[in-house]
This record gives structure tokens, C-alpha cells and sequence, in this order.
């Protein structure tokens, strides 16, 4: 891998952005996009994206969205002994939040916390059930109490990520880091934007970020009605089921994923034919996936007269906590895959996805 695309990664995966708190991430893809498009856009909830436009005021708009969040939590409470109380950002389970690194973001400030964990000698003594709720768990700044807490700019509202550093593991295939989901779409889109940086597109070509993934697909409706995208592919990454056998759904080196079907979305035939020549004729390695969650392409395939979309992307380990493992290979496929739909979207291949029976 290239010292350039390393370095993207790391810097992505390791910048912190909750749902509704992206700015940060947003700030940097905003300055690493804007030389690669004709143009940038951003809606009100907080969604960019690049444009790049075709000569051909007819030309389809071909729509790559991947998202900026994380997932993470928002003080709720302040106790009386300073420990803050928080509800959950998106989804966790909560056996992987106790005893972790995170930093509070305050309206000025930022500061380290831990997650609080039940030690296993208070467990034997007192005999407490070790099976935690969100609401249960509390982070600890070492404030001695609520006031010195509030002392420091701390109130309700404040939001809370994860805080971990990106690294290559022993055999140079794969990486652990956090937020793979879905730093994986932002960083695909700025490699595939570099690399048709002076190659000519059949297609108004449009590739950014929504806001609030995580929280119910809530930023990318906007961005459709802003954009008004022909055709609409959501980059994300999904859950590996490949500890146990070489057989669960969504196997690590084994290429990208096309998810055909999830609770929100059925891919539409002609959509589904198209990527799987796609990938056969360029040697793409590709795998279906039928997921048990939704993506923004279930959020954008029912806006303005409908738009057919479908989710591509990657599989990890261990998504939605601090440590997830990726494989590098299955990033490769994934951003070869999209940049040959980019190249490869015509205006007669779209009228054939997007009318032919």
C-alpha cells in the first residue's frame, strides 16, 4: 500500500465524530475533496458533497454516498460524584464498552475519560450480575464531584468517542482501527477521485458524505432532493461473520460485498446484473451479502420518484466498538469496484438499469 493511502487511513479512522458532531470529520474531507471536483455542496444537516460535472446537460448523475459518523454517546447527567451518565449514538453492545478509552468533547474543551467496568472481585463478593445496560455504564473524567465536573465546562449534551490509535497487524494484510464504518466510504472516495482526476467520466459524477447514519439514516434524504442522483450507491462497511468457519456470511480477503438484499432494500435486478458483469469482466472479487441492518441506500431509493441504489462495500470484524479488523485486500476490491461503475455508467447503461424490463 502506498504511503499516501496509509497515511488517509489512518488520518480518517482515527479523526472522532458522533452522529450530529461531525464537524471535524467534515472539516477534513471538506479540504481533501474540494481540489478533486468541480464543485462542492453541503446540505443543512451537515452532508458534503463533490461534483464532478459532464458537458452533456443530460448526462446521468451518478451518486456514491458513504457516511461520517461513528457511533458514540452524549452525556445525559452529571452525578453528584461526577461521573457522567450517557445514552448510546448509535448501536453498541454493551459487553465491549466497559474499560475503554474516549474523549468528551465539551463546547471549548476536550478531555479523557474511561468507561467504568464492575472489578472482578466486586462481582465474587458482592455476587452482581455481570451483564451491563447502556444506561449503567458510566464514564469517569476523575472529577471528584458534580461541580468540579461542571467547573469544567462539562453539561448534558456533550458527546462522546471512542479514542483509539490505527495500526497495521503482524502479517500486513489487515488493520485494526476504529470507525472503519464508515471511514472506509470517505477514504474510498478521495483514492477513486484522485485516481479519475484527469480521465473523462460518461456521467455527471457526485461522491461525498451524509450525516446520521447511525441514528436512523437520517442525513441522507437531504442530500438526495439537493443532488438529484439517477442512480444512488451507499459505500459502507458491514459486519464479518468469519470467526467460526469459512462459511459465515462475509468472509476477510475475500473481496468486496454486494449487499442484494437488507431490511430496507431489495436490489433492483438490472442494478444487480450490471455490478456483477462488472465485477466478473475486471476480475473483481465480490461477494453477496444479505444483511440484518439498513444502509442510506435504503434511506434514498424511496425519495423523489424513486432511485434505484444498493449498498457496496467492505466486511470487518467487530464493527461498532473500539477494535475493528479489516482486511486490506477487500478494500482494494471494493474502491476498484467503484471506480470502474464510475467509469463505466453511460447514459444508455442507466436507461437500461433504470427502465429496461
Amino acid at each position: 500500500m502506498e504511503a499516501r493511502i496509509w497515511n488517509r487511513i489512518v488520518k480518517y479512522t482515527e479523526l472522532q465524530g458522533t452522529s450530529g458532531q461531525e464537524f471535524m470529520v467534515r472539516q477534513a474531507f471538506r479540504e481533501d475533496l474540494t481540489p478533486l471536483v468541480d464543485e462542492t455542496v453541503q446540505n443543512g444537516l451537515g452532508g458534503l458533497y463533490g461534483i464532478r460535472h459532464h458537458v452533456a446537460a443530460d448526462a446521468p448523475r451518478i451518486m456514491f454516498g458513504a457516511h461520517m459518523d461513528e457511533v458514540g454517546f452524549i452525556v445525559t447527567q452529571i452525578t453528584e460524584r461526577g461521573m457522567l451518565k450517557v445514552n448510546a449514538v448509535g448501536g453498541w453492545n454493551p459487553y465491549t464498552v466497559s474499560a475503554q478509552r474516549f474523549t468528551l468533547y465539551t463546547r471549548e474543551h476536550r478531555y479523557p475519560v474511561v468507561s467504568s467496568a464492575v472489578a472482578p472481585h466486586l462481582l465474587r463478593a458482592g455476587g452482581r450480575d455481570g451483564a451491563p445496560q447502556i444506561t449503567d455504564i458510566l464514564f469517569d473524567g476523575g472529577f471528584e464531584s458534580k461541580s468540579e465536573a461542571e467547573s469544567f465546562g462539562i453539561r448534558p449534551g456533550d458527546f462522546i468517542v471512542p479514542d483509539v490509535r490505527t495500526q497495521l497487524l503482524a502479517n500486513g494484510k489487515r488493520v485494526n482501527s476504529k470507525s472503519w464504518d464508515n471511514r472506509f466510504g470517505l477514504v474510498t472516495i478521495l483514492n477513486v477521485l484522485e485516481n479519475l482526476q484527469n480521465v473523462a467520466v460518461p456521467n455527471t459524477l457526485i461522491m461525498g458524505a451524509n450525516v446520521q447514519e447511525e441514528v436512523g439514516l437520517r442525513g441522507v434524504a437531504p442530500a438526495i432532493h439537493q443532488l438529484q442522483p439517477d442512480l444512488f450507491f451507499a459505500l459502507d462497511s458491514s459486519a464479518a461473520d468469519d470467526l467460526q468457519s469459512a462459511t459465515g456470511q462475509g468472509q476477510l480477503d475475500q473481496g468486496a460485498i454486494l449487499r442484494v438484499f437488507d431490511p430496507g432494500v431489495i436490489m433492483p435486478k438490472r442494478l444487480k446484473e450490471f455490478v456483477l458483469d462488472i465485477a466478473s469482466d475486471e476480475k473483481i472479487p465480490l461477494q453477496y451479502f444479505v444483511a440484518a441492518g439498513g444502509t442510506d441506500a435504503a434511506g434514498a431509493q424511496s425519495e423523489n420518484f424513486g432511485v434505484p441504489a444498493v449498498a457496496l462495500g467492505v466486511v470487518s470484524r467487530y464493527i461498532h466498538t473500539h477494535q475493528t479488523v479489516w482486511s486490506i485486500a477487500d478494500f482494494e476490491a471494493a474502491q476498484k469496484l467503484v471506480e470502474t461503475l464510475a467509469l463505466k455508467l453511460d447514459k444508455s447503461t442507466v436507461n437500461d438499469i433504470i427502465y429496461g424490463d
